[in-house]
């Protein structure tokens, strides 16, 4: 089964296409990416794939998500993002616990953004005792686990219920890097689209110590007035 969806992605390689994404997904020596192999695939054709593919086991996709190349990563993610749909109350765990275990494999933001609210932000929403583990992925230095942290609680701000991403955006706000710094904005921003309130009161407490990207990702649904007043640190 495996080697039947290596082969499947591989019939959709396209070299041209591989090359501009191990530039834009920063796979050279000492960026984000380092390493990265990529094949070319797009999105859909991805999900096209994964689609015929929803009911192998995670046995099998262990081997697909520890891959060197991207697009064998994204396709057993996006496997388990259908799986998880379809699944009942301890196949979700299930699902859940393999994607917390191979946190290792989902390290570029696109495997994070893609899946992270689908699986973690899901399984967490109504298991509020279980919800530190994105403060302990918050806190940790690790890149990824951080941007799972903050993106999985976008499931959270679509259900109305903001705290989690205002505590963990609190916890990033002295982050260094750039990816964290676009989530923590775009997670606010989010947030800003379903209580304007919730925003604003997080701006007027932060605004002028957050990094510039963050700030500027947060304010980007708010009116030309309330913008220009908040970037004047």
């Amino acid at each position: 089964m495996i080697q039947q969806i290596k082969q499947e992605l591989q019939k959709s390689a396209n070299l041209e296409k591989a090359k501009i994404y191990m530039r834009f997904f920063k796979t050279g020596p000492k960026q984000y990416g380092e390493g990265d192999q990529f094949l070319g695939l797009t999105m859909p054709e991805q999900r096209v794939i994964a689609k015929k593919y929803i009911n192998i086991s995670l046995e099998v996709l262990q081997e697909l998500i520890t891959s060197s190349y991207h697009e064998h990563r994204m396709t057993a993610l996006i496997i388990l993002t259908y799986k998880y749909k379809k699944a009942d109350e301890d196949t979700k765990k299930e699902i859940y616990d393999f994607y917390i275990k191979n946190y290792n494999s989902i390290n570029n933001w696109d495997l994070v953004d893609v899946t992270a609210p689908n699986i973690v932000g899901e399984y967490l929403l109504d298991r509020k005792s279980r919800k530190r583990i994105l403060y302990e992925f918050a806190t940790s230095d690790h890149l990824w686990k951080k941007r799972i942290a903050i993106i999985s609680t976008f499931t959270f701000i679509r259900n109305n219920d903001f705290q989690d991403t205002i505590n963990i955006s609190e916890i990033l706000l002295q982050d260094k890097h750039d990816l964290i710094h676009k989530a923590v904005g775009w997670m606010l921003r989010e947030m800003g689209k379903k209580d304007e309130k919730q925003l604003i009161n997080f701006l007027d407490k932060h605004y002028k110590i957050m990094p510039r990207t963050m700030l500027r990702y947060s304010l980007e649904k708010l009116s030309e007035e309330q913008r220009k007043h908040y970037m004047k640190k």
